[in-house]
This record gives structure tokens, sequence and C-alpha cells, in this order.
């Protein structure tokens, strides 16, 4: 044992505040409380989410120091692999990138009938754009060694297949204190074209093609490094985008998005997102071996509203395989007051689905305490706050449907099918009930509510 601890270990994945359905990162030999950036636990940017085989791979870094690698066959049980691969004398740092499966093999990197796995990532100098590659479905790594392929401000490629070539978006360079994303072009992934260059956009860059549902058109889709994304078109050299910036998530704790997509198998175009809860050094005083945590993985769509083509975020359904105890509340009108919603419910780690009917409702405003942190609505000027984030409700449905998944160190809520998502950390405070309501004003029309207990993804 080493680091900075002289109590007993507890046993791994079983400390008392580990997240039980949200992946963190493990210790190996260094064990030690409240982790900082460089060392074993901690974990940050989400980095070459692909499919291969049945296997989902989840790259994260630890701070430049390594990639962080895990596996898992369902998107919700993971094991946790040795980093595959880190820093070095050469290049400094492994920053952030993406990583693509050649299963044509363009790259010549391939060794045998198994496709080869190409990690892309930006050296430390954030100049130099760098591959690492593995024949052995990620157990095994190597840095190629012509690196770099590209010589090119600033960092965090994202690759992906367009039609006969690959495409690489990367953030960067910052002209006249303008930021840029840049567009390049290859056959082999070795050698790169610049293609284009398109302003406004920040850090881990992920970019995808999305049906709109009830429809045959489909929307390019370019994520910004907080989750701001904007739709458009592209034709193979450029994006054209067609909005501004869109908010999909308006919680405090949304960064360095990226999704699974290429190859996935099931619906077409399937394409799922996850990101790090970015929170810093708030964990550092929960006394635990690991610190930050990456959020649930939620299934994309584009949907038609009154405001245009709009982004929607959705739990996955995989999540059902974790439910345990289900519990409900039956629809009614709940008087002015409090009110427990699951009253056997006694655990901290939930999914819990409620409707409500707000034009059949005389309420004022209502509040719901979920482990003591409080979502509000005020229905007279259709407006939600979840724990501090605040959301118009736009005008029509009457109906509001809320989804919240409750972790030991984080909330969810997403509204109304994923209109809108909240994406925060909930640190540990004193709750007299898992889940509560507060009616003020006159009742209020409950339509239906039930909350799976969920049991924890470490097995």
């Amino acid at each position: 044992m080493s680091g900075s601890n002289a109590n007993p270990e507890p046993e791994l994945y079983q400390e008392s505040l580990r997240p039980r359905f949200h992946f963190t990162a493990r210790y190996w030999q260094d064990y030690r409380l409240n982790p900082r950036q460089h060392q074993e636990g901690w974990i940050n940017d989400v980095n070459g989410l692909t499919y291969l085989d049945g296997e989902y791979h989840l790259f994260a870094q630890r701070w430049w120091s390594c990639w962080l690698h895990a596996v898992s066959t369902d998107l919700v049980h993971w094991k946790e692999l040795s980093p595959a691969f880190g820093k070095d004398e050469t290049f400094g740092g492994t920053q952030s990138g993406g990583a693509v499966i050649d299963h044509d093999n363009t790259s010549g990197l391939a060794t045998g009938k198994t496709p080869v796995m190409v990690a892309f990532w930006s050296a430390l100098d954030n100049n130099r754009q760098c591959i690492s590659y593995s024949n052995d479905k990620g157990r095994t790594w190597t840095k190629y060694e012509k690196n770099p392929v590209l010589v090119h401000s600033c960092r965090d490629p994202r690759v992906f297949r367009y039609q006969d070539k690959w495409i690489m978006l990367l953030f960067g360079p910052e002209e006249e204190g303008v930021r840029h994303y840049t567009l390049f072009e290859s056959r082999n992934l070795l050698q790169w074209e610049k293609l284009h260059s398109f302003p406004g956009f920040y850090e881990c860059p992920d970019m995808f093609e999305l049906s709109v549902e009830g429809s045959n058109e489909t929307k390019w889709v370019v994520v910004n490094g907080d989750g701001r994304y904007s739709l458009g078109t592209f034709d193979g050299r450029e994006f054209k985008p067609e909005t501004e910036l869109l908010i999909a998530d308006y919680g405090r704790n949304f960064y360095a998005t990226m999704t699974w997509g290429e190859g996935l198998p099931g619906v077409p175009r399937r394409r799922i997102q996850i990101a790090w809860m970015a929170y810093w050094d708030k964990v550092t005083t929960l006394d635990m071996p690991f610190n930050q945590q990456l959020s649930f993985p939620c299934d994309l769509s584009l949907r038609r509203t009154k405001d245009g083509v709009r982004l929607f975020r959705e739990p996955i359904p995989e999540l059902a395989k974790l439910y345990k105890t289900e519990h409900a509340f039956k629809g009614r009108d709940v008087p002015e007051g409090d009110a427990d919603f699951f009253t056997g419910m006694h655990s901290e780690v939930f999914d819990a689905q409620v409707v409500f009917d707000l034009a059949h409702s005389k309420s004022r405003s209502f509040t719901l305490s979920v482990r003591g942190h409080y979502i509000a609505v005020n229905c007279e000027e259709r407006r939600l706050n979840v724990l501090g984030c605040a959301y118009a409700l736009p005008e029509g449905p009457d109906k509001l449907q809320l989804r919240i998944l409750s972790d030991k160190l984080s909330i969810e809520v997403f509204v109304n099918g994923g209109q809108a998502s909240f994406t925060n950390v909930a640190l540990p405070v004193d709750a007299v009930a898992p889940l509560r309501l507060r009616v003020v004003g006159g009742s209020l029309r409950v339509v239906a509510a039930s909350a799976h207990e969920i049991e924890s993804m470490w097995v």
C-alpha cells in the first residue's frame, strides 16, 4: 500500500460513497484518499469510445498521464482494464482524443484477422497529433513509431469514417481570440490533409449524423466541449451550421462529451452519449479512493419541436438490467403540504419517473426533495429549477414528465422524454426520505409515479 491513507482499505467498488451505476476510476497499486489529477482513482475527459465484437470500449483521461480503459458487453456493467498507454519523454502527456476500428486495414497496422483499433491523441505541446494502436482488442498498445501523424494546433482529435475516407475534427487553432474546429481528411489514418475551419467551438469535439425522427431527413451534429451543439450539413469537406450553439444539458457538471455510434448493434444510427461530470476538487472532502465520475449513458435523437429540430437525451434502456425493487405512487390529487412519494423506499440509488398534470392542478408551485436536494416547479410561470439550474418549460403540453436518476454522488433529471436534461453532482446531505413532495397553493395532480431501486453495476 502507498499514498496517503493509514486506515484499512475497504473492498474495491464497495466503498460507502462509490457511485453504484456511474463509472468511476479504480486504484491499482497506489491506494490513497482524495486522489488528485494525475493519481490513480482520478478520471476526467471521455475518450475514444468504440465497439468491437460485442464489446463496448470506454477510454478516459487521467489528466494526460494516461488513457484509462474499461470494457462492457451491455453498457452498464464495466470492467476497468490496465491503463492503455501513457506519457513519455518524446511527447509528454497523452491528451484527449478519439479512436476508430480500422476494419479494412486502411492504415496497414493490422497484424492478423482482428481489426486494428487506432487511438488518436494530442501531445502535451498542443501541436502534435499522434496515434497508438492495438491488434488484440485493446489489451496491449503500441505507439506508432512515425508519430506524429499530423502537426497542427491544437488538440483533442476526433476521427470517424465518412464514405471511403476518414475525417478528423480537431480543436484549434485560436486566431485573434477566436476559437475554431478544423476538419482534415485521410485515406489511411496516417497522412492528413486540411479541409476547412469553422469558428466558435472549444475543446473536446464530437461530430456525427443523426436521423430526424418521423422523416427521411438527417442532420449533422457538432458538439462543443461544454455539451452545447450545433446542427448543420456536411458534404465530406465542409460543415455548414444551420443553428447557433444550442443547450442540450442545463446542469452544472456536463463536460467533454463523446459518443458511441460506429458499428453498434441494434437500432440503425444509434448514438450514445456520455460525459465527464466535472466537479474538480469538491469530492476531495469525501475521503474516498476515487475522484470524479462519468454521467450515465444516454441515447440521442433529433425531434421536431416548435423551435425547430432539437437534440433529445434519454437514459439508455439497458439501465433496466440493474433494476431491483419497484415502488409505485398511485395517481391522485395531492393536497397542499408535504407528502412522501414512496414510503417503502429507503434506497438513495434509484430511477424514478413522475408525471404531473399542470392543467388540472390548483397549486402555484411544488418542490421535489431528492435526498435533500431540490427540484422546484413554478406552475404559474412555467419555470423549472433543478438543483439551482433554471429552465423555462415550453408552452404545452400540459403534462410535465420528470425522470430522476439518483446515485450516491449525483442527480440527473430528464424533462419530457429528454427535451432537456440536468447533469448535476449531488454531494451527501441530511435527508429524511429519498424522494419527498411539497405542494404550495392548492392541490397538485399526479398522473403516475414509479421508481426502481438500482443495484450496483460493480459485480
